[in-house]
C-alpha cells in the first residue's frame, strides 16, 4: 500500500499565522500569569495518571489554536487512526506499525486483524509464552545444566533491544524478585561483556540473546563470547559437542524469528520468542525484547506496564486534539523547532530510578524523527528533529542547567516526577539551617524541581537583584535570570509499572505527532545502515588485510595505519 503525499505544513493558513506572530515574538511569561489567573489551569491537562502543566511554556491561546489547526490540516488524528488499524504508514518499508497492539488486552474487540493475520492472537500467544518461561525461571523450575536455580539474567542486545529493556528494569527495580538481577551486554568493545560477566557464576546464569534476525553483528558476536565464557567456565572447553551443547540449551534463550539461525547456535527453538516486522526496535520494549525485564518483575506487574501503554494509546485516540496530551506537547515542540530556533529538548526526570529514559528517549525520537525526506521521498519543507538529553534530578543542576538558566540558546524542558518515592527517607539530623531535623528529602528533592521551573519561566530581574543589596552592577548583571524559558512539569502517583508504561507511550506519541506534521516516515531507519556496511567493508583493513587498507579514503587509511602502529602491529 503507497501512502499519499504528505501535506506541506508550511502551506497551511495555521503555519502561515504562526510564521507571522513568530516574527517578533517577544514571550511574557510573567505578564501573562499576572494577567490572566486562569492560565495554570487551562494549560494543565490529564493524560491517565499523568498531571501534565504545559502553562509555563512559550505558548497563547492563539498560538495554540494555530498549532491545533496545523494537526488538523496535516492529519494527525486521521493519521493516528489509520496507524491503529494497521494500515501500511511506513511507507518506505510497506509494513503496518503495530507497537499499539503489544498492549492490547486479550478481550480487545474487535479483534485486529491486519494482512490477514490475527494480530491479538498472536501477541497473546507470544505474551503467553513468555510468562510461562518467565515463571518457570522465577520459581526455580528452570535451572542450569548442573541443576542451580537462576540467580543473574544477562540479555544481549544493542539498540531497541537493550536501551529499552535497560531503562525498564533499572526504572522498576523497586518491583524486581530478591534474589534475581538482570544485567544488560551491548557495546561491541569486548570491555563490556567481560565486565558484566566477570563476577558472575556461570551455573546460575542465563543469557537471552534478543535479535530478530538474529545476525546483528554486535549482538552476535557479544553471544559467541558469552558461549566461549560459559564453556570456560563450566571446564567444558574440551568437552563433546554433545555437552556444550547441552549446555548452551539450559543457559541460553533467544528472542527471535529466525530459528534456524538460533537453531544453529545451539539454543532450542522451543525457547525462542518472536515478534514482528511491524513493530520496529526503538518501538518494542514491550514485546518479546522484554523477557528479561519480565523475569525480574514478573508477569503482573508486566501486565500493569503494558496496561499503562494501553491508557495512553487510549487517551490519544478518543481525546480531542484540545485536550489531547502527547498532540499538544508534540505541537509544542514544533512550535519551539520550527519557528523559535530551538534545537535540543532536554528531559529531566526527578526521579533517580529514571536515569536511563533520557537515553532512551535519543533513539526513540532521534532514529524516528530524524529525517531529511518526507515519506513519498520528496525533500522536507521544515527543519526535523530534535537533539534530546538530560540527566535526573538534582545532578544536572550541578552539571548543565547553567546553559538552559543564562545561556544564549532556547532549550525546551521537560520535568518528571511522582508524588510518592519507592525509597522515602528522613534526614534525622539535619544541619540546623537549610535542613531541619526529621526533613522528608523527597520533599526536599521536589522543592528543588519545582524551584526550577518557576526560575527557569520567571527568572530574576536586575531590580530583584539590586533590591537584595547587590550594588556592583557587573554582578547585578551576572546575578540577573532573563526568565521565559520554556518547560513542561509531568507528575505522576509514584513510579508504578502503569506509569512507566504511561510515561514511555507519552512519548511515543509525541513522536508520532510531530512527524505526521513533518511528513516523514517516523518508523524506518534508513541512516543507521551506511555506517553498518562500511564497518565490514572495513573490518578487514583493520585486521591487517593491505588491499582492503589500500582501497580506503587517505584519512581512513592514515587513521587505520596510525592504530596498528599502535597496537605494535
Amino acid at each position: 500500500m503507497t501512502e499519499s503525499a504528505p501535506v506541506d505544513p508550511t502551506s497551511t493558513e495555521g503555519w502561515k499565522k504562526l510564521a507571522g506572530i513568530a516574527d517578533g515574538f517577544t514571550p511574557d511569561l510573567r505578564g501573562w500569569f499576572d494577567t490572566d489567573p486562569g492560565r495554570a489551569e487551562r494549560y494543565t491537562f490529564q493524560a491517565a495518571d499523568l498531571t501534565v502543566d504545559l502553562s509555563k511554556g512559550l505558548v497563547t491561546d492563539e498560538i495554540l489554536q494555530d498549532l491545533l489547526q496545523v494537526a488538523k490540516d496535516t492529519g494527525v488524528a486521521e493519521r493516528f487512526q489509520a496507524m491503529l488499524a494497521g494500515e501500511h504508514i511506513n511507507a518506505t518499508e510497506d509494513r503496518a506499525v503495530l507497537h499499539t497492539a503489544l498492549r492490547r488486552p486479550k478481550d480487545a474487540s474487535p479483534a485486529l486483524v491486519v494482512d490477514g493475520q490475527d494480530v491479538d492472537a498472536d501477541v497473546h500467544a507470544t505474551l503467553d509464552k513468555v510468562y510461562a518461561f518467565a515463571e518457570q525461571v522465577r520459581s526455580g523450575a528452570w535451572t542450569g545444566v548442573t541443576g542451580k536455580r537462576i540467580e543473574t539474567v544477562v540479555n544481549i542486545g544493542i539498540g531497541g533491544s537493550d536501551l529499552g529493556p535497560v531503562m525498564v528494569y533499572e526504572a522498576l527495580k523497586p518491583y524486581v524478585q530478591p534474589g534475581l538481577e538482570a544485567r544488560f551486554v551491548s557495546n561491541i568493545d569486548p570491555a563490556d561483556i567481560y565486565e558484566k560477566t566477570a563476577d558472575l557464576d556461570p551455573e546460575t546464569t542465563l543469557f537471552i540473546v534478543a535479535s530478530k534476525t538474529f545476525g546483528t553483528l554486535e549482538t552476535l558476536t557479544n553471544a559467541r563470547l558469552a558461549r566461549q565464557w560459559l564453556w570456560e567456565k563450566l571446564g567444558l572447553t574440551d568437552a563433546s559437542d554433545d555437552e556444550k551443547s547441552a549446555a548452551v540449551a539450559k543457559h541460553f534463550v533467544a528472542v527471535s524469528t529466525a530459528l534456524d539461525k538460533v537453531a544453529a547456535f545451539g539454543i532450542d527453538p522451543e525457547n525462542a520468542f518472536g515478534f514482528w516486522d511491524w513493530v520496529g526496535g526503538r518501538y518494542s520494549v514491550d514485546s518479546a525484547i522484554g523477557t528479561s525485564v519480565v523475569i525480574a518483575i514478573g508477569p503482573e506487574n508486566w501486565e500493569q506496564f503494558l496496561a499503562g501503554f494501553h491508557a495512553i494509546d487510549e487517551h490519544v485516540r478518543t481525546t480531542p486534539l484540545e485536550q489531547n496530551v502527547p498532540v499538544l506537547m508534540g505541537l509544542l515542540n514544533v512550535w519551539y523547532s520550527n519557528f523559535l530556533g530551538a534545537q535540543s529538548h532536554a528531559v529531566l526526570p526527578y526521579t533517580q530510578y529514571l536515569h536511563r529514559f533520557a537515553a532512551y528517549l535519543q533513539q526513540l525520537t532521534m532514529e524516528s524523527n530524524g529525517k531529511r525526506v518526507r515519506w513519498d521521498g520528496s525533500p522536507v519543507t521544515t527543519e526535523t528533529g530534535e537533539v534530546f538529553w538530560g540527566e535526573p534530578g538534582t545532578n544536572g543542576q550541578h552539571a548543565f542547567y547553567q546553559l538552559i538558566h543564562q545561556g544564549t540558546r532556547l532549550i525546551p524542558t521537560d520535568f518528571i516526577t511522582v508524588a510518592k518515592p519507592a525509597r522515602p527517607l528522613k534526614d534525622e539530623t539535619g544541619d540546623g539551617k537549610a535542613v531541619q531535623p526529621g526533613q522528608d528529602v523527597h520533599a526536599l528533592f521536589l522543592a528543588n524541581f519545582f524551584a526550577q521551573t518557576k526560575a527557569l519561566a520567571f527568572g530574576k530581574t536586575a531590580d530583584e537583584v539590586r533590591a537584595e543589596g547587590t550594588t556592583d552592577e557587573a554582578i547585578v548583571s551576572a546575578r540577573t535570570f532573563t526568565g521565559n524559558k520554556p518547560s513542561t512539569s509531568i507528575l505522576a502517583p509514584e513510579l508504578t509499572p502503569s506509569v512507566l508504561g504511561q510515561l514511555i507511550a507519552l512519548y511515543e506519541h509525541i513522536v508520532f505527532t510531530e512527524g505526521t506534521i513533518w511528513g516523514i516516515d517516523s518508523f524506518d531507519q534508513w541512516g543507521v545502515e551506511l555506517g553498518k556496511q562500511l564497518a565490514l567493508q572495513i573490518a578487514p583493513a583493520v585486521d591487517g588485510d593491505q588491499a582492503a587498507l589500500d582501497a580506503q579514503d587517505s584519512s581512513t587509511k592514515a587513521l587505520i595505519a596510525k592504530y596498528l602502529e599502535l597496537r605494535g602491529e
